[in-house]
């Protein structure tokens, strides 16, 4: 969705570029996590509650980020040629402008699946998420009210933090070198013009 949307945004400007970053201002401030607890609270606490949630209001810094770059790439020479040529503006955006977003987007699929496994192992440690599906941060929050922390039972909460905390910032390192060699791919191309 933040793909489209950032897309289409960028490169046709105008009014539909503000309606559309209009829509993803009003998304960016809808806050998930008091969102899901409202809903936990109504609805019985189940994964497919939060994976709806965590999905439809996920998607707006990947559409910032794609409106960025498609605003970069819309002044590329062979967009415009493309578009000299008489090629439709579908045909170019999705044979012209999405290719060469992958390096952009591919950093930020790994951000925010990181930024989801937080909130998924928050959700579960504060039984907002179904208790019996196996997840980390549910084993955390056994550890903490069956009294783990106070009775310094160590080997109930540590190899689940470890594990998030392990996963999380392996996903973000990806994420992080995947980012870098984009940036060198985007230096090699202003190089080679």
């Amino acid at each position: 969705m933040g793909i489209v949307l950032g897309i289409c945004a960028g490169y046709f400007r105008g009014a539909l570029d503000e309606v559309l970053m209009g829509f993803t201002d009003v998304v960016l401030i809808i806050p998930k996590i008091p969102l899901i607890i409202v809903l936990g609270a109504y609805l019985q606490p189940s994964i497919w509650i939060l994976i709806p949630v965590l999905g439809l209001l996920s998607w707006e810094s990947t559409a910032r980020v794609t409106r960025s770059k498609t605003l970069q790439l819309r002044e590329a020479g062979y967009v415009k040629s493309a578009r000299c040529m008489g090629f439709s503006s579908w045909h170019i955006m999705s044979t012209d402008i999405f290719p060469n977003l992958y390096h952009v987007l591919l950093p930020k699929f790994m951000l925010a699946t990181a930024s989801a496994m937080i909130s998924e192992a928050s959700l579960s440690f504060l039984g907002l998420s179904d208790i019996s599906m196996k997840s980390w941060g549910t084993m955390l929050s056994f550890a903490f009210f069956r009294g783990g922390f106070i009775r310094d039972m160590w080997w109930w909460y540590v190899p689940p933090g470890i594990c998030i905390t392990l996963c999380v910032i392996s996903i973000a390192l990806i994420g992080f070198g995947l980012e870098t060699q984009g940036e060198e791919h985007a230096g090699e191309g202003a190089d080679a013009m």
